[in-house]
């Protein structure tokens, strides 16, 4: 009878280990964190401190502004106008999880179907 070579099981141990790892598991930070994690995918949770609906600028985005209102915020949330609709009822304390990128200096997550903002659980 062939003997195992101890290299195989190690190789098997560890894809079966790195299979069962989520791969997209989600770093959760602070909206005051976010500017640390720009160009990261992750899961920024706050209380909503202020919502705009920009109707007559491009695009018709909504602003979704956590812990601070405008101007004076720290971390937006945008819905494009063309995903609006997919969106119900925003919670008042929430996570939203997306790559984040910066615009003028102010981190966001681009939010582009319900799924990526659900309530927050502390």
């Amino acid at each position: 009878m062939a003997r195992s070579h101890p290299v195989r099981w190690t190789m098997l141990f560890f894809l079966t280990l790195t299979c069962s790892t989520p791969i997209h598991a989600q770093r959760r930070i602070s909206a005051q964190d976010a500017k640390n994690y720009v160009g990261e995918n992750a899961t920024v949770c706050g209380t909503v401190a202020s919502e705009h609906f920009a109707a007559n600028t491009k695009g018709q985005p909504t602003f979704i502004n956590l812990d601070e209102p405008y101007p004076r915020q720290i971390f937006t949330i945008v819905i494009w106008g063309s995903d609006r609709s997919a969106f119900g009822k925003i919670p008042a304390k929430l996570c939203v999880t997306g790559t984040i990128s910066s615009y003028r200096g102010v981190p966001e997550i681009i939010a582009r179907n319900a799924g990526q903002i659900r309530p927050r659980s502390d």
